[in-house]
C-alpha cells in the first residue's frame, strides 16, 4: 500500500482576462474611419449599381463590427501558409481514409493469402509441378503488390502525421498539448521508418515472385534477398513491440504501487466521518438550547430565541456540509478505484496484444524470413516446409490480434451510437440513440475512431479528480483525493517532468479551464499507450 504523492499546489486564478478590442464604424458620409474593404466595395456599387454589391457592403460592415477580416477583391484568398496547411491536411485526410480502406484487404493478404501462397509454393517444389509453381508466384506477386500499396500509403500518412505533431509540439513548448503532440510525433516517425523498410521488403518480394514467373536464373538470389529483407523488417517490428511491452509493464507497476484507494483513504474518510458526527452533535445541542429558550420567561426572551435560532441554523448548515463532503469523498474513492482498475486493465491488454501480435508474431515471421533466405542460399528453395510453417504461424498470430482489435473497435463504435448516454460527458445532453441497423452500419465504418467511449469517459473522471477548484465539478474534491488524482497522472506519464513544467506550473495548468480539453486528450492518450 502506498500513500498519495503529496504535492504542494499553489492556487492561482485560472481565468486570465483578455483586453477587448473594439472598432468603431465610421459615419455614412465618407468617414476616414471606414475600412479599405468597404471603400472598394462601395466603388463596385457606384459603378455597377446592383444588389450584389449592396449585399457585399452589408457583409463588409457586419464583418467590421465583428472585428473579423473582410474578404476583398485584393484579399479574396487566405494567406499562402494557411492555404498550404489546409491542402496538406486535406491530402493527409484523404490518404488516411484510403489507407484505412486498404487495411482489411491487407489483413486478408497477410493472414491468409501469403501463407497459402507459401504452402502452394512448397507443395509445387516438392512435386516439381511447374504449373502450380507459376500460379503461386503470380498470386504472390499480386499479394506483395497489395502489401506494398498499403505500406507505402501508410508510410506517407505516418510521415505527414509526424511532421504535423512535431510542429504542434514546438508550438506548445510545454504542457499537456506539448507532451501529447511530441509523443505522437515520435510514434508516427517510427511508424514511417518501419513503413519505409517494409515497403522495401515488399518490393523485394515482388522481385522474387517475378523471377519465379519468368524462371530467371537469379531466382535463388532474389529469394535470398527477399527473405533477408522480410526478416529484418519483422525483427524491427518485434523489437518495437518488446519496448512497448516494457513501457506498458512499467506503467502498470506504477499504477499498482498507488495502492487500493479504499485502504489509502481509510484514515481521511474516518476523519471526515468524525467531523460529520461532531457537526451533528453540535446541531443537536443547538436545538436543545433553542428548546430551552422557548420555555423561558422574562425580559430579553425573544432576543435569546433569535440568537438560538441563528446558532441552530448555522449548526445545521455545518452538519449538512460535513455530510456532503463525506459523501463526495466516498464517491471519489469509488471513482479512483474504478479508474485505477481501468488503467491497469488497459496496460495488461496492451501487454497481451503486443506480446502475441508483435513480440511473438513478428519474431516468428522474422525466423521464417531467415529460413527462406538460408534455404534459397543452399538451393533448397521453398522445398523446406519449415519456412512455410513459421510464416503461417507468425501470420496467424498477427491476424488473430488484428481481428481482435477490429472486433473491439466495431463493438465500441456500435455502443457509441446505440447507447450514447452511457459514456456521455456529465452535464451534456446525450445524442438520440440510433436504431439497431444504423448502429450496425456505424460499427462497420472501420475508418472512424471512437470519440465518446469508455476511455474518454475515464479520462474525464481522472481529470476531475486531479483538477483544481476552478474547474467545474471539481470544487468539492478533498485535498487528499486531489493528491491521489495527481499521483495517478504521474504514474500515467503525464506528470510535471513529462510536460516540461515545474510542479507549481503543472498544478496551475490542471486548474486552468482553458486547458481542460488538452488535459482530457492527454490522459486518454496515456491510458492507451505504454
Amino acid at each position: 500500500m502506498s500513500t498519495p504523492v503529496h504535492l504542494t499546489p499553489t492556487r492561482r486564478p485560472a481565468a486570465v482576462l483578455a483586453s477587448d478590442r473594439q472598432r468603431r464604424e465610421g459615419s455614412r458620409t465618407g468617414s476616414p474611419y471606414r475600412n479599405p474593404a468597404e471603400h472598394a466595395l462601395l466603388g463596385i456599387q457606384a459603378g455597377a449599381g446592383n444588389r450584389a454589391a449592396t449585399a457585399a457592403v452589408q457583409r463588409a460592415r457586419a464583418g467590421e463590427q465583428a472585428g473579423g477580416q473582410v474578404s476583398t477583391p485584393q484579399n479574396s484568398t487566405a494567406p499562402a501558409g494557411a492555404q498550404k496547411k489546409n491542402y496538406r491536411d486535406r491530402i493527409a485526410g484523404l490518404l488516411d481514409r484510403f489507407k484505412k480502406n486498404l487495411d482489411p484487404i491487407d489483413t486478408f493478404i497477410k493472414g491468409v493469402q501469403t501463407p497459402a501462397n507459401a504452402g502452394f509454393t512448397q507443395q509445387a517444389a516438392a512435386a516439381a509441378n511447374e504449373g502450380l509453381k507459376h500460379s503461386a508466384a503470380a498470386s504472390g506477386t499480386s499479394a506483395a503488390s497489395g502489401n506494398l500499396l498499403t505500406e507505402a500509403t501508410g508510410t506517407v500518412v505516418s510521415g505527414m502525421d509526424a511532421y504535423k505533431n512535431m510542429k504542434d509540439a514546438r508550438k506548445h513548448e510545454t504542457g499537456a498539448g506539448h507532451h501529447t503532440a511530441g509523443k505522437k510525433a515520435k510514434v508516427k516517425g517510427t511508424d514511417a521508418v518501419i513503413g519505409a523498410a517494409g515497403s522495401g521488403a515488399y518490393s523485394a518480394a515482388i522481385a522474387k515472385e517475378v523471377t519465379k514467373i519468368q524462371k530467371a536464373a537469379n531466382a535463388a538470389v532474389a529469394s535470398e534477398a527477399s527473405g533477408i529483407a522480410s526478416a529484418s523488417v519483422a525483427a524491427l517490428k518485434s523489437v518495437r513491440s518488446v519496448f512497448r511491452v516494457g513501457g506498458a509493464a512499467r506503467k502498470y507497476r506504477k499504477v499498482k504501487e498507488l495502492g487500493d484507494p479504499h485502504l489509502v483513504h481509510a484514515e481521511s474518510l474516518a476523519r471526515l466521518n468524525e467531523s460529520r458526527e461532531h457537526a451533528n452533535w453540535a446541531a443537536a445541542e443547538a436545538f436543545v438550547a433553542l428548546d430551552a429558550y422557548w420555555k423561558q420567561d422574562g425580559e430579553g426572551r425573544l432576543e435569546l430565541i433569535g440568537e438560538a435560532v441563528d446558532a441552530a441554523w448555522e449548526a445545521m448548515g455545518e452538519a449538512r456540509d460535513a455530510a456532503e463532503t463525506l459523501q463526495r469523498a466516498e464517491r471519489d474513492v469509488e471513482t479512483l478505484n474504478t479508474v485505477q482498475g481501468y488503467a491497469k486493465k488497459k496496460q495488461l491488454t496492451k501487454i497481451g496484444k503486443e506480446t502475441v501480435g508483435g513480440a511473438l508474431g513478428e519474431s516468428t515471421k522474422a525466423a521464417a524470413g531467415v529460413v527462406t533466405a538460408v534455404a534459397a542460399g543452399t538451393a533448397g528453395l521453398a522445398s523446406n516446409p519449415v519456412g512455410w510453417g513459421l510464416a503461417g504461424a507468425g501470420a496467424g498470430l498477427v491476424l488473430g490480434v488484428t481481428l481482435y482489435k477490429a472486433l473491439r473497435a466495431a463493438t465500441k463504435r456500435y455502443e457509441e451510437v446505440r447507447r450514447p448516454e452511457v459514456w456521455a460527458p456529465q452535464g451534456e445532453t446525450p445524442a438520440e440513440a440510433a436504431s439497431r441497423s444504423e448502429s450496425l452500419k456505424h460499427a462497420l465504418k472501420f475508418w472512424k475512431k471512437v470519440s465518446k467511449g469508455e476511455r474518454q469517459a475515464m479520462a474525464r473522471e481522472i481529470y476531475a479528480l486531479a483538477a483544481g477548484p476552478h474547474i467545474p465539478g471539481s470544487g468539492g474534491t478533498t485535498q487528499e483525493m486531489r493528491q491521489s488524482g495527481m499521483a495517478l497522472l504521474i504514474a500515467l506519464k503525464a506528470g510535471p517532468a513529462d510536460h516540461k513544467l515545474d510542479e507549481d506550473a503543472w498544478v496551475a495548468s490542471l486548474d486552468d479551464p482553458a486547458k481542460t480539453e488538452a488535459w482530457i486528450k492527454e490522459i486518454a492518450e496515456q491510458l492507451a499507450s505504454g
